[in-house]
């Protein structure tokens, strides 16, 4: 089960109180006070763990605390500490203060640990409060109470290259070929219910993680459809793909800007991304069709390929577009034409999105 988002609240542990105890030993006559320390509450950590993706293991969950502390002894000795509690995460986790929604920490470096609470100081013991006017005490300081904090922990995935697109566009296919990830694939929509990460590996020595979403629909921002809830998952991607599907009753141009519009509604972030463009099922119409709807969205968009990238309907095809001009975040990376059932452009496009996410990298 996929779970990207939570409430918890947590505690940190109480401190031990100190004790109050007097020297009792034959032929010591009146010994004097020897009340230990409590021992501190146990302290609340949260830790980066690589190997999760999901929040799930905290369904059910709702107060999360730390051991407290133990309470003192005789004869001075000290209670022990109470046990801490290490929290994991998967990576691109956001604690936030459930209360104020400010976001606490942002959880992306690998290894990352972090103190979150503390625990709760011990008591001292009366051996503290000896005096040469109070040679008796018979006082002890109780634990301190340990931190409390409710949160929300929001995962957002880390990945490389975002695919963006309606319902049964092709982005689980996609991913499914180029990645090694193993998505449901039909021929209905909305068989993504959740996000899928694929790690790619261009070489030996190369690699991309790619981050299907479940498609957006027209009002996805609003609350439509099962996107609004997975939208935030590419905020974090370097680099978008449009993948509009040339067999749609949607025109190109009426699909991409309608994709843009749903994204620029929801975060400001998500427009000033850098993207490329496929035409996803170019098997399904002939080449005639293909290059008559391609030709027409260049100019809707008013891209104008130069001679050495004259548009043909042909599986090497790449429009790059710093053969024209130099890159500009405003316009496409690359144009491509795409088939993932017939293997049209199947590795041309892998590495072209390699080369985009590196030029992002690079600024």
């Amino acid at each position: 089960m996929f779970t990207d988002n939570v409430e918890l609240t947590l505690k940190s542990g109480k401190g031990g109180a100190g004790a109050v105890s007097f020297r009792r030993e034959k032929f010591v006559i009146k010994g004097g006070p020897d009340g230990g320390d409590g021992g501190d509450g146990g302290d609340i950590y949260i830790k980066i763990d690589n190997n999760s993706h999901t929040l799930s293991h905290f369904r059910g969950k709702h107060i999360l605390k730390a051991g407290n502390g133990k309470q003192g002894d005789g004869r001075k000795r000290y209670g022990s500490k109470g046990e801490s509690l290490t929290i994991s995460v998967p990576p691109g986790t956001q604690i936030i203060d459930a209360q104020s929604n400010e976001v606490l920490f942002d959880m992306l470096e690998e290894g990352k640990k972090i103190k979150f609470l503390k625990g709760g100081k011990g008591g001292l013991g009366n051996w503290h409060f000896r005096s040469s006017t109070n040679q008796r005490p018979t006082y002890a300081q109780p634990g301190l109470t340990g931190e409390e904090k409710h949160i929300r922990l929001e995962l957002k995935l880390i990945a490389d290259v975002g695919l963006v697109g309606f319902p049964n566009v092709g982005k689980s296919t996609l991913i499914s070929i180029l990645s090694n990830a193993t998505p449901e694939i039909a021929n209905y929509e909305f068989t993504t219910l959740t996000p899928k990460l694929g790690v790619v590996n261009v070489d030996n020595f190369h690699s991309f993680v790619i981050a299907d979403i479940p498609g957006i629909i027209e009002g996805a921002s609003d609350g439509k459809g099962l996107g609004l809830g997975f939208l935030k998952h590419i905020e974090r991607t370097e680099f978008l793909l449009f993948m509009l599907d040339i067999s749609n009753y949607r025109k190109l141009e009426e699909q991409y800007e309608l994709l843009k519009k749903e994204l620029e509604n929801f975060s400001d972030n998500l427009t000033n991304k850098a993207y490329a463009v496929a035409f996803t099922k170019v098997d399904t119409k002939s080449v005639e069709s293909v290059n008559e709807k391609i030709n027409d969205f260049f100019k809707k968009i008013d891209l104008h390929p130069s001679e050495k990238n004259n548009f043909g309907f042909d599986e090497r095809y790449l429009f790059f577009n710093q053969d024209k001009y130099e890159f500009n975040e405003k316009k496409p990376f690359f144009i491509a034409p795409l088939s993932s059932v017939a293997n049209i452009n199947k590795k041309a496009i892998k590495y072209a999105l390699y080369d985009g996410v590196g030029v992002v990298l690079k600024k």
